[in-house]
């Protein structure tokens, strides 16, 4: 349905076609006559687009649209999905200019942070497109008679996959698990969070563009407790990023369903320098760590535990370097450090530093909001002297916020970064390899990063991300992150003869010949 436009309201810097945004808007699947919301960039507050708002009856519609379309996509051969995923893999790099424009317009995050965005969206579209076929092909297993039964597991797509995306990653995690859902032969629904509606506009109207077929991705724009829930009430798989309470709810109410569910949710992530890591890796791998994205990423650095024998030598050079960061807002590459994305996020750090200086914390470095810088802005902030009392102790904050713990031994440091509800990401600093292999080992998290902080293991797309215990179910990236929107079939055939007593056997011959078979299969180590 197409949507009225107002035209775009922004400063001159910020400005947006509003050409461009009426394409897109074009998307969105809305009544004739929409209510309308404004989209501010954190970066000056300012109105930079108006876009239409769904309602939960318009979701309805995407599901019953897109199921409608699904059939016909999933008639489709990987090898024109493949086409059509690669062929917006160059489209993505060809137009990053926009898109990083948008990203950090939308999100408030420095250039070279939105960059990662495209760049790991267009990892993985290459990846699934290339291995898709190869992950889904109908796999032989072994019958119950060797030779006689001849079983065959296939994967089949789900249906319509609903996906709530949310407003810090607004390009990658509004695509990157539509991609493999897509592969998969699924119709997608995606309501992504409504501060991030421009950028997952784009995005999808550059899939149309490499040649995906409308009704395969419907898209609404509406607040996650209406229109988000609506996409998930009737979804045929659900996939959700965001926050561990919301999560909790969304699984409710999908075991009620008895639908199949993915949830990347919060992270009070970890980081460990270990007695002989390389202090001048250590050093900018933390900050990078602890303050991409103004620390609004789920698998980023919230505690940074360090070993007591380099700790004196490590605290300082970190809490320089964080105050070092050039802090700013504007569509250009040369600041480490951009906004906040909304005054809620701003209000919940405030919350957390100043909490913890009242009982008692030492603030290294930053501890301030930066509104010469943008309404928005907060310095990265470095916290000695953190306990159990201070909120930022086990709450996640998703923001330039990191407290620093000072351990005597390996054992120590581990214990400390099990010691929280969460269990998303980790980093371990050491020149030995393999002990941080050992180390990782012992630590509860579905990721885990040796001489990098998240991009690592974030980037290696052909191995499964998410989280442990409070921070989520399920997988994406690797097989599991295609895997999980399929349903598995067996088909089983049975020839020349039957389960069952034969050439005149009575049911007790029969037994005692199965019985002697199970044997023999043991024997001969058969599985």
């Amino acid at each position: 349905m197409t949507a009225t436009m107002t035209p775009a309201q922004a400063t001159p810097g910020f400005a947006l076609d509003p050409e461009r945004v009426r394409t897109w808007a074009e998307l969105v699947v809305c009544s004739r006559e929409p209510e309308h919301f404004e989209v501010r960039t954190p970066m000056s507050g300012e109105v930079i687009a108006t876009l239409p708002l769904s309602t939960p009856e318009d979701a309805e519609r995407a599901v019953t649209a897109a199921r409608s379309s699904q059939k016909r996509w999933a008639a489709t051969t990987f090898e024109a999905r493949r086409d059509i995923l690669l062929r917006f893999h160059d489209l993505l790099l060809d137009g990053q200019s926009e898109l990083l424009d948008l990203v950090q317009l939308e999100s408030g995050k420095a250039r070279s942070q939105a960059h990662e965005e495209v760049a790991d969206t267009a990892i993985v579209a290459r990846h699934y497109a290339l291995t898709a076929e190869k992950t889904l092909r109908p796999r032989r297993r072994a019958g119950a008679y060797p030779v006689l039964t001849q079983s065959i597991e296939s994967y089949l797509p789900k249906g319509v996959v609903g996906i709530v995306s949310p407003w810090n990653y607004p390009l990658s995690l509004a695509i990157t698990d539509a991609i493999p859902a897509l592969m998969a032969g699924n119709a997608v629904v995606l309501r992504p969070d409504m501060q991030g509606s421009l950028t997952a506009l784009a995005v999808v109207h550059l899939l149309h563009e490499a040649g995906l077929p409308d009704g395969a991705l419907e898209v609404v724009l509406g607040r996650g407790s209406t229109v988000g829930n609506a996409v998930l009430e009737h979804a045929d798989y659900v996939c959700f990023t965001g926050s561990t309470a919301t999560g909790r709810r969304i699984a409710q109410a999908a075991g009620e369903r008895l639908v199949g569910c993915s949830m990347e949710l919060g992270g009070k992530n970890s980081l460990y320098v270990a007695a002989d890591a390389d202090l001048d890796r250590a050093v900018p791998g933390a900050v990078r760590a602890c303050f991409a994205s103004a620390g609004q990423l789920c698998i980023s650095t919230e505690r940074v535990i360090v070993h007591e024998k380099v700790y004196d030598a490590f605290v300082p050079r970190f809490a320089a370097a964080a105050a070092a960061l050039r802090m700013g807002s504007a569509l250009t590459y040369g600041y480490d450090l951009g906004s906040l994305a909304s005054a809620e996020q701003l209000e919940a750090v405030t919350r957390h530093v100043d909490d913890a200086v009242a009982k008692g914390a030492t603030v290294l470095s930053g501890g301030r909001p930066r509104p010469d810088l943008g309404p928005f802005a907060y310095e990265a902030t470095v916290l000695s002297g953190v306990t159990a009392e201070m909120a930022c102790r086990n709450e996640e904050t998703f923001g330039p916020v990191v407290s620093v713990y000072r351990v005597a031994s390996d054992d120590e440091a581990v214990a400390l970064a099990n010691d929280t509800e969460y269990g998303l990401n980790a980093s371990v600093w050491t020149r030995d390899v393999r002990r941080g292999r050992a180390l990782a080992a012992r630590i509860r998290t579905g990721t885990v990063n040796i001489n990098e902080g998240y991009a690592a293991a974030w980037g290696s797309v052909a191995a499964p991300m998410g989280g442990m215990k409070a921070s989520g179910i399920g997988r994406r990236h690797g097989d599991e992150g295609i895997l999980r929107f399929t349903e598995s079939q067996n088909v089983t055939a049975q020839r020349l003869l039957p389960i069952a007593p034969v050439f005149g056997m009575d049911d007790e011959k029969f037994a005692k010949t199965l019985t002697s078979a199970l044997r023999a299969l043991k024997a001969a180590r058969r599985a």
